[in-house]
């Protein structure tokens, strides 16, 4: 790779700022000053610093976004904003959101530009676990919450997986399912005879949204985080019958976000932009 290139691509500047920066001896690889920015340099092996910060190259980026209301989850859109120009320069070529939420829903959401493990987190036979905060328009039936959790029909050629419920205040719950179906959330309380006034995802497999961020805002995943959602490989679910009552809430939260909040230092070095 070109310095010129792996300069740009650690969010220092264009191509004509970063050049810039070379030639002012601001940048040095393998602790000598870098004297042309076309040099070609192994961005894996060679220690490239600048201004005296060593600069840590990535193959892939993954960030925790906390979705807004109003932004279509894509990649581009000739009508609307999208999740990825929320990225501003941050939204390196090839990112992109690792499944969608609807319009209108909030929440975390994952993008980056690995294919390999958003192809595995969205695979069917994966099941893994998507919890979202949904604020109904009235107070779910005992028979109701027995019907989500045991799995019902929305229309679609099988019924769906059983699913969580966790009720919260009186309208509201968390709803735990393990599948992607289109409006599925919505589909699942208007076949129990509800309606979903609002919907905030709040885990994605190993990944819990990370409260702080405010709406719109994102950051990069610390590397306990891209573990656990990397070896996420989904788990069975509770029965329909098991512990209902257990998970009964009165006035509860959503699940503790504490490690996603934790921002420790994923290395000593620079990795580009800050996610905010």
């Amino acid at each position: 790779m070109r310095l010129d290139r792996f300069l740009c691509e650690m969010n220092l500047g264009s191509r004509s700022q970063v050049k810039s920066y070379v030639r002012q001896g601001l940048v040095t690889v393998n602790g000598a000053l870098a004297k042309s920015p076309d040099r070609q340099v192994d961005e894996l092996s060679d220690k490239i610093a600048f201004r005296g910060e060593p600069l840590c190259y990535k193959k892939f980026v993954y960030y925790m976004m906390n979705k807004p209301v109003g932004v279509v989850s894509a990649t581009s859109d000739r009508a609307e904003h999208t999740v990825v120009s929320l990225l501003g320069k941050d939204a390196k070529e090839g990112i992109f959101p690792v499944g969608r939420l609807d319009k209108d829903t909030t929440g975390l959401l994952l993008l980056t530009d690995d294919g390999g493990l958003a192809h595995r987190l969205l695979a069917p036979r994966k099941h893994v676990n998507k919890t979202y905060r949904v604020t109904i328009a009235h107070i779910l039936a005992e028979g109701d919450v027995r019907r989500l959790e045991e799995g019902l029909d929305i229309g679609e050629e099988k019924p769906t997986l059983p699913a969580r419920v966790t009720l919260l205040e009186d309208t509201e719950i968390l709803l735990t399912i393990q599948e992607g179906k289109f409006h599925q959330v919505k589909r699942m309380l208007q076949a129990v005879g509800n309606q979903v006034l609002a919907l905030k995802r709040v885990s994605f497999g190993g990944l819990d949204l990370d409260e702080t961020l405010r709406p719109g805002e994102y950051r990069e995943l610390t590397e306990e985080e891209l573990e656990r959602l990397s070896g996420d490989a989904g788990v069975e679910m509770t029965t329909a019958t098991e512990g209902r009552e257990s998970r009964r809430r009165n006035g509860g939260t959503a699940p503790d976000s504490g490690q996603a909040t934790e921002h420790a230092e994923r290395k000593a070095c620079r990795t580009g932009g800050n996610g905010r």
